[in-house]
């Protein structure tokens, strides 16, 4: 909502707080765009809200409909051709999504997914690895305690890096793995010590040997 008892208010506001802007601005920041806010009140005091008027969603639709000419010498057929395909599968979509198939096997109906192809064990490079492991920890709520107090450590052993953020954290992205593989390995020599099956799994880390196949059916 719009107090227009305010109107008058906010337009002399806007030409004072340009004024100050220059003061502070080279000349080539007050372009076109910025002395465009003066009119704007007076704007919508003529014509009303922005939403009644506006023309983005139009030249979006028609950035569309460009994307669709695909012969230039005949624009004008390729749009229409493909705005009616467009349509045709949008009408599939909505009012035959419930239609039994023919021909198509009881598998895929429920929604099993399984290898069509034969597997071949490929190796994942370390330094991917590490990275895809260390952004699955760092979302673990259960590994925050942990990474706290690695940085507690690291800040610890190097006391001359403490308020050098960027170090710190350079360093705790390169040792926080290892770092937590071992500590968790002697929390499990010390009975347990409330260390989860999950928390155990994260710190041994994932299996560098992926299994990759050509062909996967996905439902």
């Amino acid at each position: 909502t719009v107090d227009v008892s305010k109107l008058d208010k906010l337009e002399e506001d806007v030409v004072v707080t340009l004024c100050f802007l220059e003061k502070y601005f080279p000349p080539s920041f007050f372009d076109i765009m910025v002395y465009l806010v003066v009119h704007l009140v007076r704007e919508f005091c003529l014509c009303g809200l922005v939403y009644f008027r506006w023309m983005y969603p139009f030249e979006r639709d028609m950035k569309v409909l460009k994307g669709h000419v695909q012969n230039y010498t005949r624009p004008e057929g390729c749009i229409a051709e493909q705005y009616t395909a467009k349509e045709a599968v949008q009408f599939c979509t909505e009012h035959l999504s419930n239609v039994s198939t023919v021909g198509v096997p009881s598998s895929q109906k429920m929604g099993v997914s399984k290898p069509l192809s034969s597997c071949t064990v490929s190796l994942v490079d370390r330094d991917w690895l590490n990275q895809a492991h260390l952004y699955v920890l760092e979302n673990t709520e259960e590994v925050l305690p942990y990474i706290e107090e690695h940085m507690i450590h690291i800040k610890t052993t190097y006391p001359k890096f403490r308020k050098r953020t960027k170090w710190l954290q350079d360093k705790h992205n390169s040792t926080f793995i290892q770092w937590l593989r071992f500590k968790v390995q002697s929390e499990l020599e010390e009975n347990n010590h409330g260390v989860s099956e999950n928390l155990r799994w994260l710190a041994a880390g994932p299996n560098m040997a992926v299994p990759l196949y050509r062909n996967y059916l996905i439902k």
